[in-house]
């Protein structure tokens, strides 16, 4: 019973981090320092990854009807501009998808650890205050003036994700914002990029372990993807309630503060 709380702040964590600029890579490692699963490594490896199927699910339940090309209270305009939404999500996931399937063992050799984190969320963290601090009025207002170009170029900054600590949302919404658009449509795009990314990354997880979980396993992921999921409903309404008037540059400095606390502590014990 012990495993299923942690299971549930896991969840808990994975469901506020995944979609805050902040790193849930950088705040896992810090949770699993002091809550660990008393499981098989190859098990809590999977884990760590599929509970994100429950925040992808949160995603999909609150923008079902934007994301749905055949909802029939839409027009065929509309029908048509679903589709090209999510033709523009699938052409800019596809650059980060074929770097982490083709390297992500060596990704994880070289940069899963403790000072590439704290490093990366210091950096990351720095470079959202400056971009806000910028003022600049952003070009893209609207999904309708999302090009293809401005997709793809999202698509290429979401690679530096595959970096512990640089955080998914991070990363696309850094790269919207540089290449013009409003923090809500950055925000927004970023949610849809985790669709496939995430749900890719799960089921590449689940291949690979072969499925071969028992019984209390299945139990412990279904416990974590679970509150995954109705946390991140509570954390996406929050956000994008929250950037309609506030900038990003709090998460900036609560990046910057979490970098320096996990590169002390790590250094220190």
């Amino acid at each position: 019973m012990l495993d299923i709380f942690k299971a549930i702040i896991l969840g808990v964590v994975q469901g506020i981090t995944e979609w805050l600029p902040v790193s849930s890579t950088g705040h896992m490692i810090l949770v699993d320092e002091f809550i660990k699963l008393n499981m098989r490594p190859e098990f809590i490896s999977t884990f760590l990854v599929v509970i994100q199927f429950g925040s992808i699910l949160a995603v999909l339940t609150i923008f079902f009807k934007k994301l749905n090309p055949f909802d029939s209270s839409k027009s065929r305009i509309q029908q048509r501009e679903t589709i090209d939404l999510w033709i523009k999500v699938i052409i800019a996931v596809i650059p980060s998808c074929l770097i982490g399937v083709l390297y992500e063992d060596k990704i994880d050799e070289l940069f899963f650890n403790s000072t590439t984190v704290a490093i990366a969320l210091i950096v990351y963290g720095i470079i959202m205050i400056v971009l806000e601090n910028r003022n600049k009025k952003p070009k893209v207002n609207d999904f309708s003036q999302l090009t293809y170009k401005l997709a793809i170029g999202i698509g290429l900054f979401q690679c530096l994700a595959l970096i512990p600590g640089t955080s998914r949302s991070g990363s696309t919404i850094i790269g919207a914002t540089l290449l013009g658009a409003s923090r809500y449509v950055a925000a927004e795009f970023s949610f849809f990029l985790a669709i496939p990314t995430m749900l890719g990354a799960s089921a590449l997880k689940l291949y690979k372990a072969g499925f071969a979980f028992t019984g209390f396993e299945w139990i412990v992921l279904a416990t974590g993807s679970i509150v995954a999921f109705i946390v991140s409903v509570f954390v996406i309404k929050l956000l994008m309630d929250y950037i309609k008037k506030h900038d990003f540059k709090v998460f900036g400095y609560y990046r910057i503060v979490l970098g320096i606390i996990v590169l002390s502590y790590f250094w220190i014990f």
